[in-house]
Parts: structure tokens; sequence; C-alpha cells
């Protein structure tokens, strides 16, 4: 079957990731000496990142066999 999550999910990811942080960026929200807004884009951004790093390396093995 063709159909691998991770692209999507990571593409989601990684866009509300770098929305996320860019917002914290220009208007801070600090919480104990941590824009929490910037940290949180960050990870949300690396993640996806992650995922569509992973969806990629699994593209790249053996073609699926038709056995039908």
């Amino acid at each position: 079957m063709g159909l691998d999550l991770r692209i999507p999910i990571g593409a989601l990811f990684l866009c509300y990731g770098l929305l996320l942080g860019g917002y914290g960026l220009l208007w801070p929200q600090i919480v104990q000496d941590i824009n929490v807004n910037f940290v949180w884009g960050i990870v949300l951004a690396v993640f996806g990142a992650v995922m569509l790093l992973l969806a990629r390396q699994t593209g790249r093995g053996a073609p699926p066999s038709n056995s039908a």
C-alpha cells in the first residue's frame, strides 16, 4: 500500500513548529526565563523533520512485491 502517514504528519508538525517558533521570536512569552513558544516551536519542527526523514528513508528500500 502506498499510504505513508509520516509524510503529511511530518509536514504538518514542521509547518506548525516553524510558525510557532517564528511567533516566539517576534512576540516572546517568557515563563521562568524560558521563551515557551520558541522552545516548543523548535520541538515541533524537529519532530516533523524526523518524521519526514524516516518516511524518506523507508522509501529507499526494496520495491514492494506483488504477491496477490
